[in-house]
């Protein structure tokens, strides 16, 4: 019977889906109503027996003390009051959108106890003992969907995943040898990446050696100090003084890279039903190796105000600015879980052909998400 109804509510969802909303909507709004009247009134009642001290302190029946003691005792009181009706008025809230999603998704799994509910990064079925039976598991970080607990343990011992990659930080040039005295700021100056990455078990019954390979996004950022800017003079990009007074100064460069990483992954296979699963991504992890590419596009961007003072004026130039075309360098992360601290080094200079050679260099977080 009751699956009978649920099949017709949800039915008249379908055709009516303004009028369901308005009664959801109202319900809703009426209990919100509920609650400011609540509280009003509460208010209102401490007002007038707030009002009944002051009078009692005029009057010198009671003293200053003693009647600050009774305002406190009645606003305790009050206090309480409210947060008891606004716990009822909540619980009533929340009966109305577990109902609701109980209408607009009947359980399947109703005779087992179970019941649809949203934690974390999941959405999952979760039963009467708290166990979580995810039926139907939604990752949303590494947006993979599963059809039930056999089928989750099936994907993720496959021999080679796949994961979100977003890594982020602070972006500087090596200069001789060191980073040192650059003439770039140290924390204004950032790098992002963002990508996909396949992880391959090397050895199938061996969950030590993974290889990781994929294609990213990189977006280096560098901000001159001392006001300055970069100037294109022939082969050469000079970094020289501009003659405004700059609000920011900002050098840019977009890479779109391979990445190739030999990683060790410390997490221990699972043995489940006398099978052995082979998951990754559960424990520390170290991988080593680097990237190789082509540049994008490079620009640099320059803020600052008009001879009137009164405008804001933002200059944006695009252009090869020298900038070697092609790169490759060496990278490593260690992490634990989706979580790790990543390096990288661009091996081959920033400009092609300047008599001083820079090296680009990101250190930073960077996140897996398998």
């Amino acid at each position: 019977m009751k699956e009978r109804d649920n099949e017709n509510i949800k039915e008249l969802r379908k055709k009516f889906p303004e009028l369901w909303a308005k009664s959801f909507v109202d319900r809703a709004t009426q209990i919100s109503i509920g609650i400011k009247s609540d509280v009003r009134e509460e208010k209102d009642s401490l007002k007038i027996e707030i009002e009944a001290v002051d009078k009692q302190l005029m009057e010198g029946v009671i003293t200053k003390a003693q009647a600050e003691e009774q305002k406190q005792k009645l606003a305790n009181a009050r206090a309480k009051a409210i947060e008891e009706k606004v716990k009822v008025r909540k619980e009533a809230l929340n009966k109305l959108v577990q109902d609701d999603i109980d209408n607009l998704l009947p359980n399947p799994y109703e005779n087992d106890g179970l019941s649809l509910t949203l934690f974390g990064n999941n959405i999952s079925q979760k039963t009467k003992t708290g166990d979580i039976d995810p039926r139907t598991n939604i990752d949303f970080p590494a947006m993979k969907a599963y059809h039930g607990q056999k089928d989750k343990d099936r994907k993720e011992n496959r021999r080679t995943s796949s994961q979100l990659v977003f890594a982020l930080g602070v972006n500087n040039v090596i200069t001789d040898g060191a980073v040192a005295n650059s003439d770039f700021k140290y924390w204004q100056s950032h790098f992002y990446e963002w990508g996909l990455t396949f992880n391959s078990r090397i050895i199938s019954n061996y969950n030590l050696l993974h290889f990781k390979y994929g294609l990213s996004l990189m977006y280096n950022n560098l901000r001159p100090t001392d006001n300055r800017v970069f100037e294109v003079n022939g082969d050469q990009t000079d970094l020289v003084v501009s003659p405004i007074d700059l609000e920011e100064s900002r050098f840019r460069n977009v890479n779109f890279v391979a990445p190739l990483h030999l990683e060790f992954d410390f997490t221990k296979p699972k043995i489940k039903n006398d099978k052995t699963y082979f998951k990754s991504h559960n424990s520390f992890r170290l991988g080593v190796g680097g990237y190789f590419g082509f540049n994008v596009k490079s620009k640099q961007k320059l803020c600052f105000d008009d001879v009137s003072g009164r405008n804001d004026v933002r200059q944006i130039t695009k252009g090869s600015f020298n900038v070697n075309d092609f790169i490759y360098g060496l990278s490593t992360y260690v992490s634990y879980k989706a979580t790790g601290l990543y390096l990288k080094y661009d091996l081959n200079p920033l400009f092609k052909d300047n008599v001083v050679k820079q090296n680009n260099v990101s250190l930073g977080l960077r996140f897996d998400f398998n």
